[in-house]
């Protein structure tokens, strides 16, 4: 089992739930969901998010979803980023993490992630 993460907020998450698999607007305009491994996701969060509240991360085990995981390369990254081609069925999402910025307005790892 691997595990990757999304960040999105919580009025998202919630509006998914009676469909029962989640879907963002990247997959309608680049075709794919954005994910990040655990190295990955502070820079994702840093740079993308700085100063919004609301926010959740999905923690998702990769065995358990239903659509195609690619690695895709981004630019100014090493590694490469996985990406959901398709919705993000409910299951494979072990835990809904809050996801709330420092008083500076950057993220850090919450508890559970800390290792």
């Amino acid at each position: 089992m691997a595990t990757i993460f999304h960040i999105t907020t919580h009025e998202l998450w919630r509006r998914s739930i009676p469909r029962g698999q989640y879907t963002h607007e990247s997959l309608r305009a680049e075709g794919f969901i954005h994910c990040s491994n655990k190295e990955q996701l502070l820079s994702v969060a840093n740079t993308r998010f700085t100063g919004q509240d609301d926010l959740v991360l999905l923690s998702i085990d990769t065995s358990d979803v239903m659509s195609v995981i690619q690695y895709d390369s981004a630019p100014g990254f090493d590694e490469p980023f996985p990406h959901i081609y398709g919705p993000l069925n409910h299951d494979a999402v072990k835990a809904v993490i809050d996801f709330p910025p420092s008083a500076d307005g950057s993220f850090t790892l919450p508890p559970d992630l800390e290792e």
